[in-house]
Parts: C-alpha cells; sequence; structure tokens
C-alpha cells in the first residue's frame, strides 16, 4: 500500500466526512439555531467561498513555504474551524467558524494533490489517485450514519468534534513520515490577480447561493454575480498583461486540461447537488430521521470505495473518452431516478440506485483528476492543480446552489413549505444538467491521455 497518498488522504477523510456530516444533520443545526435547513445553507455556501477565495493561492504558498508545511498548518486551522464551528451558538457565528474551516480546506486537498503529482510518474497517475481518495471515501462511508447518530441520539455539535483526534494524528503522520520534497523557486506573487480573483469566484458562489436564499434579498444576489462576473473579466484582462498571473488563462491552450475542466465542472453539479439534496428530502419529504436518512445515503460512499479497487484496468481497457461518456450518461440518470422516489418506495431499491450511482461517481472522479496532468509539464503544476481546484469548488458551490435555488422556487410556485414534488423537479434539473458533460467527453480522441490510462484502442478498419 502506498504510504504517501494514504497519509495525504487524511486531509480529503475530514473534508469527506465533514460535508457529509453536515448535509445529514442539517435540519437538526437549523432548528437549534433557530432557522431553516434551505436559509443554513448559507453556512455550507461559505466554505465553498473560503475555498474559492485562497485556492488560487496555494500553489504558489506550497512553492514559498514549503508544501508539507503549508499542508501540516492548513490541517491546524482546519481543526480549529471545527472547534469553533462546535461551540457556534449563532447562524452568524457557525457561517464564520464555516469560512475558517474553508480557510484550511483551501490549502489542504489542492497541496496534496500537487505533492502526489510531483512525486508520481505519469504512467502511475492514475492508480495513485485512487490510493489517495480510497482513505478519504471512508469519510462518506461513516458521516452519514454517524452524523445521524450523533445528532438523533446526542447533540450535533459533536460531529465537529471528532475532526480534532483526526486531525493531530494526519499532523503526526506528515511530520514523521511525508518526504520534504522538491523544492521550487516561487515566481512573484500576483497580488492584484488574487484580489481580482477572490473577488472573482467568491462574488460567483455567493451569490448564486443568495439568489436561491430566502433569508436574504434575492437583490443582493443578482448584485454579487454580477460584481464577479465583472471582476473575473478584470483579472482576464490582467493575466493577459502581466508576466506571472496568478492562474494563467493560457493554461486552457492544453486541449486535454481544458476537456477535464469543463467536463469535470459539469459532472461535479451533480456531485455538490446530491449531498444537499437527498438528506433533505429523506428527513423533510420522507420523514426519517438523520440517523436513519444516513443508513441510506452511506451506501453511495461504498459504491464509491469499491470502484477504486479496479479503476485503472478500466481506463487501460476502455480509455478516458469512453468511460466519462458512460460516467456521465449514468450518473445522470442515476440522479434525475431520485425523482421516482416516494416514502413507500423500497429501501433496498433506493440503496441500489445510490450504489450505482457512487460508483459511476468515483470511476470519472479519479480519471478526470489524472486527465488533468495527462500533457501538462512538471513546472506547471501547481499552476494545473489551483486551476483545477478552482473549477472544482466552483462546481460543486454551483450544484448546491442550483438545487436550493430550484427548491425555493418550486415552494415559491405553491406557496407553502417544501413538498416531496419540490425535491423531485430539483433532481431532474440536476440530472439533465450533469448529463451534458458526456457532450464534451466524447469531443475527445478515442487514444486520448493514453500515456496515462495506458489505453491503446484497436485500430480502425479500412
Amino acid at each position: 500500500m502506498p504510504l504517501v497518498p494514504v497519509i495525504l488522504a487524511v486531509a480529503l477523510f475530514m473534508e469527506q466526512m465533514d460535508s457529509t456530516v453536515i448535509a445529514t444533520s442539517l435540519p437538526a443545526i437549523a432548528a437549534d439555531l433557530g432557522t431553516t435547513p434551505v436559509a443554513l445553507k448559507l453556512a455550507v455556501t461559505s466554505y465553498l467561498v473560503a475555498l474559492a477565495i485562497f485556492i488560487p493561492i496555494s500553489g504558489w504558498m506550497s512553492d514559498r513555504f514549503g508544501a508539507k508545511n503549508v499542508f501540516r498548518v492548513a490541517i491546524a486551522v482546519f481543526i480549529a474551524g471545527s472547534i469553533a464551528c462546535a461551540f457556534a451558538g449563532s447562524v452568524h457565528a457557525f457561517v464564520l467558524a464555516r469560512f475558517l474551516q474553508g480557510v484550511g480546506g483551501s490549502m489542504m486537498t489542492p497541496v496534496s494533490r500537487l505533492l502526489l503529482v510531483r512525486g508520481t510518474p505519469r504512467s502511475e497517475l492514475v492508480g495513485a489517485m485512487a490510493w489517495l481518495t480510497i482513505p478519504a471515501l471512508i469519510g462518506p462511508i461513516l458521516g452519514p450514519p454517524l452524523g445521524g447518530f450523533i445528532t438523533t441520539y446526542a447533540t450535533w455539535h459533536w460531529i465537529f468534534l471528532i475532526n480534532v483526534p483526526i486531525g493531530l494524528l494526519g499532523i503526526a503522520l506528515v511530520t514523521k513520515y511525508l518526504p520534504a520534497g522538491e523544492t521550487y523557486a516561487p515566481r512573484p506573487i500576483d497580488l492584484v490577480g488574487f484580489l481580482l480573483s477572490a473577488v472573482a469566484f467568491s462574488g460567483f458562489v455567493f451569490g448564486m447561493s443568495v439568489m436561491s436564499l430566502p433569508a436574504l434579498p434575492i437583490a443582493w444576489g443578482y448584485a454579487a454575480v454580477a460584481f464577479g462576473i465583472l471582476a473575473g473579466c478584470a483579472y482576464l484582462r490582467h493575466a493577459r498583461r502581466t508576466a506571472h498571473p496568478l492562474l494563467d488563462p493560457r493554461m486552457m491552450r492544453h486541449r486535454l486540461f481544458r476537456t477535464a475542466i469543463v467536463g469535470g465542472s459539469l459532472f461535479r453539479i451533480g456531485i455538490g447537488a446530491i449531498p444537499f439534496l437527498l438528506p433533505l428530502m429523506l428527513q423533510l419529504g420522507f420523514g426519517l430521521t438523520p440517523f436513519q436518512s444516513g443508513l441510506i445515503t452511506f451506501i453511495a460512499a461504498v459504491g464509491a470505495l469499491s470502484s477504486k479497487f479496479g479503476v485503472q484496468r478500466i481506463y487501460r481497457a476502455f480509455g478516458f473518452r469512453n468511460v466519462f461518456a458512460l460516467c456521465a450518461v449514468g450518473s445522470a440518470a442515476l440522479i434525475a431516478v431520485n425523482a421516482l422516489f416516494f416514502p413507500d418506495t423500497p429501501k433496498s431499491l433506493i440503496m441500489a440506485c445510490l450504489l450505482a450511482g457512487g460508483i459511476l461517481r468515483s470511476i470519472s472522479f479519479t480519471g478526470v483528476n489524472a486527465l488533468v496532468f495527462a500533457e501538462i509539464d512538471e513546472r506547471d503544476s501547481g499552476q494545473a492543480t489551483a486551476i483545477n481546484a478552482v473549477f472544482q469548488q466552483i462546481s460543486l458551490a454551483t450544484g448546491v446552489a442550483l438545487a436550493g435555488g430550484v427548491l425555493d422556487f418550486a415552494a415559491r410556485l405553491h406557496g407553502g413549505p417544501l413538498r416531496l414534488e419540490d425535491f423531485h423537479a430539483a433532481f431532474l434539473v440536476v440530472g439533465v444538467i450533469t448529463s451534458l458533460a458526456a457532450v464534451v467527453f466524447l469531443r475527445l480522441p478515442a487514444d486520448a491521455g493514453a500515456a496515462v490510462s495506458g489505453h491503446r484502442p484497436l485500430p480502425s478498419r479500412a
């Protein structure tokens, strides 16, 4: 078992478990803080906003202070944010605590992936990415039932305190076993680019959430999105004129990188929406307890975990293009099928669909992360990691905002509280958007990324 990917995965373990625990326990937290579950998704969005602000600078920070040092500090900040969440007594305090968690998370995931990419040959990257995510997938497996159990039989505050021993263990393992790695001379810091990217990404993510957030005036959402788009245009203009932009848009000239970013972003909208929609539907629409909901939703993570052991052989046999297209169509269908679930639907059928969806999403997620680096030079790996991480979080935030927006729009149409059919509509919309990723992936050549996947397509007949 590769030691370095497993140690690095401690960060992903905490993040994944934390996000699934919160999704399962959101109604209970909202009730305790005196708000609604849909309104409390501002806390979920604040975490994603923090990621969008600070991920772009993660590559520069790693080169300047050392990736290993940044990784350890990031875990410590995430622990501090978890403790702050546990002791939050109001919505505002909880949102700020989640933002602090996001500051730590903004460095943990991209820096861990950067350390792995720089130390792994391209031909072994798919397998290394699979090993990196295997321990992290234990988080979603434990998160829903553990979060539901704690919320049902204790208090929700304890779901954040479990990050403390995990994080301390991670810091100890990184200190003892992780090699220092090769040092890189950092480029000059692009402060103007950092400020513009922070406004652009955070404005877009926050605005999309506010537009579906009944607790805030919707005009704030439109203004934030508009301001974010303007800042994004200003950043692109700035990046073309500076020698060392924080995020270099010229990276998009690489076809495989561009496809992985665009297609992966469409695909991840569904990944972002499901952890928000599904627990709410099971609890508010089906009347289940958080613990009962968690016992159903955790099966998707079991499917994701089981797929990792054969993912390298799958890509070697069928190639990136074919696997991506199949996973996109299948995942979209398995997201949309949630619109057919009712309280009397057999739980075994629901769990079977969630299991299959988890397998397909995990296979695609591993491959897309590897395709990002298929034609990227070593010196540009930091740029590729940061850009990929930013678009990941934007697409995840878009999924949450889109799901919440559909729920709010449907509720406004019938002028009452959320109904089961409102969740059905949200799943259908998210499924359609996820299916668009297949259109992007099918434009790849059959041998795309062969140096990474090992796939050699059969010669065509004359």
